[in-house]
């Protein structure tokens, strides 16, 4: 079969996801009745950017078989939804996850201020009527050649012409720190001092105890703290390093420290909690069937470990 063939492919991928999915699908409307009986307080869902290559129905399917709530979707340039299609694509999505019992919980965008090359109105608005409640921001950036606390001070503007906007328009806008030299946010201090005197009903936190371990791995307990009252979503993923370098891989067999859960559950978090499975290459269509099992395992892992904190 040519891969390189769009036709050839998505048939190539269809066929290896109902393989990987097999009979699971049908217990779709089981795993809805399931909720209904067994509500959590915490709704899961997962990043789909390793299945952005699917159809909407072959997403929902898969995610639904997997047992999740909703879903982590990417909506920014090169996603699954393109932001300058957000009012003809999303609800198609939103749709297909319906039909299954499930929604998106998070948004992850390309916004970080307010202005017509992001899109930033047409997604928030799009987003709000579809009934999204969060979405996930794009980053700001350091420039090392320059002194930081100005940089941070110039971050401020848009922060609050865009806080002001998801007042208005009734959504929330959550920023994840990422691990990284360049990354505002990555100290969690920097964030801390850019959202402290905004209400936590329109601007918040994903909070990633990965990177936060990465970046801070005994002080992570004093970040968390810090944020807490902004903490909105968790996001889980499993850092640990192979030959002094970073790598990325499954729940349970890196250097997380379990105690967070622990830290997580006595602080009575009722947030969503999003499960990261990146460290396969998913945009190969061959890998479909690994990442399926992958993230099967991680999200069994994380349930287990959430039962034990």
């Amino acid at each position: 079969m040519n891969l390189s063939d769009p036709i050839g492919r998505r048939s190539f991928v269809k066929s290896t996801t109902a393989a990987a999915l097999g009979a699971g699908l049908s217990s779709v409307p089981l795993i809805a009745a399931d909720k209904a009986k067994n509500p959590r307080s915490n709704e899961f869902c997962t990043f789909t950017k390793v299945f952005q290559h699917m159809s909407y129905d072959e997403l929902a399917d898969t995610i639904a078989e997997l047992g999740f709530d909703g879903i982590e979707a990417p909506v920014r340039p090169g996603g699954h939804v393109l932001p300058e299609r957000v009012e003809e694509d999303l609800p198609k999505m939103m749709e297909a996850l319906q039909k299954r019992g499930l929604t998106i919980t998070i948004l992850t965008s390309g916004i970080n201020e307010v202005s017509k090359e992001q899109h930033t109105e047409k997604v928030l608005r799009t987003a709000k009527a579809l009934g999204i409640k969060r979405y996930r921001m794009s980053y700001y950036r350091y420039d090392l050649k320059k002194p930081i606390p100005e940089q941070l001070e110039s971050f401020r503007s848009p922060l609050n012409d865009l806080v002001a906007l998801n007042e208005e328009i009734g959504i929330k806008g959550i920023y994840q720190n990422h691990s990284g030299a360049k990354f505002c946010g990555a100290p969690l201090w920097d964030l801390y001092e850019l959202i402290k005197n905004h209400s936590p009903d329109h601007i918040g936190s994903c909070f990633d105890i990965g990177h936060a371990t990465v970046e801070g791995a005994k002080a992570w307990p004093l970040n968390f703290h810090l944020l807490r009252p902004w903490i909105d979503t968790v996001y889980v993923k499993e850092p640990g390093y192979k030959d002094n370098k970073l790598v990325w891989g499954p729940i349970n067999e890196g250097a997380g420290d379990k105690g967070f859960f622990t830290l997580l559950k006595q602080s009575k978090f009722t947030g969503p909690i999003s499960l990261h499975v990146e460290y396969l290459k998913h945009k190969d269509p061959e890998n479909v069937a690994k990442i399926i099992e992958a993230t099967r395992k991680d999200f069994a892992a994380l349930k287990e470990i959430l039962a034990q904190a």
